[in-house]
């Protein structure tokens, strides 16, 4: 059911490890032609071109491409009570997480009369993606709304494919979830289209840009995202979901197992890793594995998921390899479910959430942990963070000097801007002081005493 890559014995370089690590067979670029042709059909045709594209792609027309107040309100009214109160508990656990990540003002005083204000400035706009496909996200609404309110984003708008099944409108348990955050303005429309749509504007609908565009999708919409950077910023290229657990010898197999499963019934090419240090536990774990994609509900998505070659188990002769190995695939969600989980954290420098010991699980941060689960995926933690109040934010730099305390630099300033044959930055400053460099007043005293052009 799932590969075995037996790394015992062998010490590879971080070079060789990144040519073995299990991937997804995806290639973003190979999809950017068909995302740029429906990107740009929407910024010539407008809102046509958006409901052309949902009935070639989601099996029908919207009757409306921004969703009604009224259709949100009774979408919030029809809520299942449980599923009420876990995204009402959702909610405020990430809002109180994600509170933490914005930074205080802070002023600098480099001497007297010399300051630096550290702010963080939110955008003015934002455009959030929640996908539609084999599963229902309303905890990707709250995981991407939460953070843009935190941020103090002013604007927010909300783009999640039709369904067929709801007469070829958004998703009810989607629009529930907008509606308890307070957002407004959402829009049926979904993949490469919904990305141009919201990074170029929609005049005929009264969609305006956004300055950033957020949230998972499928590879089309990892396509457009890439296509429109510059246009607006981006979270990320989110891919299929990705799992790695390191675990050693007093890690329950059962528990492991399940993990891997949660992640695989996501799609068939979802990755799920086993990284260990222990045999046995192998063993114990296919063991697992096989009763588990038996029993679940997405058993044949499990098993073709585990099956292919982004999923493997990964036997290495310690837990020091076991973290090389896992800061060399970067993972999405790594567990570690070890003796001593928290050794292993000072040296894991490469993943998008860490969940230590066996109570820990990724569904955890799925849902309710206070953490954000819209993670990167593809080796991209290895360069990048997860969704975050942060994305929203643009640090700046606020700088005042007065007279003394610029007088007191200018000296430098000259020297420097002379050195880079910039003469006019120092001269800039000296204007201020009713100083003038040599050169310039050699020019204005041969400019006094010249005797006029025709003169006699």
């Amino acid at each position: 059911m799932i590969t075995t890559i037996d790394l015992r014995g062998v010490r590879p370089s971080r070079t060789e490890l990144l040519e073995m690590l299990p991937r997804p067979v995806v290639d973003v670029t190979a999809a950017a032609h068909a995302a740029q042709s429906l990107i740009d059909a929407v910024r010539t045709e407008g809102s046509a071109a958006l409901s052309a594209q949902s009935d070639r792609f989601d099996g029908g027309r919207p009757e409306h491409l921004r969703v009604p107040q009224s259709e949100i309100d009774a979408a919030v009214a029809a809520l299942d009570p449980a599923v009420r109160a876990a995204l009402v508990e959702a909610i405020d656990r990430v809002r109180e997480a994600t509170r933490a990540q914005v930074p205080p003002e802070r002023t600098t005083t480099l001497g007297e009369g010399a300051t630096v204000v550290q702010r963080w400035a939110p955008v003015g706009r934002v455009g959030l993606y929640v996908p539609g496909g084999k599963a229902v996200y309303p905890s990707s609404v709250v995981m991407n709304v939460v953070p843009a309110q935190e941020a103090g984003v002013g604007s927010v708008a909300l783009a999640s494919p039709p369904q067929r099944e709801f007469d070829n409108r958004v998703h009810p348990t989607i629009l529930g979830a907008a509606g308890l955050l307070g957002v407004t303005e959402v829009y049926a429309m979904g993949g490469a289209g919904a990305i141009g749509a919201f990074a170029y504007g929609v005049p005929d609908i009264a969609l305006d840009p956004v300055d950033v565009v957020t949230g998972p999708g499928n590879i089309f919409v990892a396509a457009a995202k890439r296509l429109v950077k510059g246009q607006v910023g981006i979270d990320a290229e989110a891919g299929t979901t990705e799992i790695l657990v390191i675990a050693d010898a007093s890690a329950d197999a059962r528990l492991v197992a399940a993990d891997l499963v949660s992640q695989a019934e996501h799609d068939e090419a979802a990755a799920s890793l086993l990284v260990t240090d222990d045999e046995p536990l192998v063993l114990a774990v296919q063991d697992w594995l096989r009763r588990y994609a038996a029993g679940t509900r997405h058993g044949a998505r499990v098993v073709q998921a585990l099956a292919g070659p982004q999923s493997a188990i990964v036997l290495v002769d310690d837990l020091e390899a076991a973290v090389a190995f896992s800061n060399a695939y970067g993972p999405e969600h790594l567990e570690v479910q070890t003796a001593v989980p928290e050794a292993l954290l000072g040296s894991i420098t490469n993943a998008g959430a860490i969940f230590l010991g066996e109570h820990t699980p990724v569904s955890l941060g799925d849902y309710l942990a206070g953490s954000n689960h819209v993670l990167p995926t593809g080796g991209q933690a290895r360069f990048s963070s997860g969704l975050g109040a942060f994305t929203f934010l643009r640090p700046q730099q606020v700088v005042r000097y007065d007279e003394s305390a610029l007088r007191q630099v200018s000296g430098h300033i000259v020297a420097l801007s002379s050195s880079e044959d910039l003469p006019a930055h120092g001269e800039a400053v000296t204007a201020r002081f009713g100083l003038v460099d040599a050169e310039t007043r050699a020019a204005e005293e041969h400019t006094e005493h010249a005797t006029p052009e025709g003169a006699v």
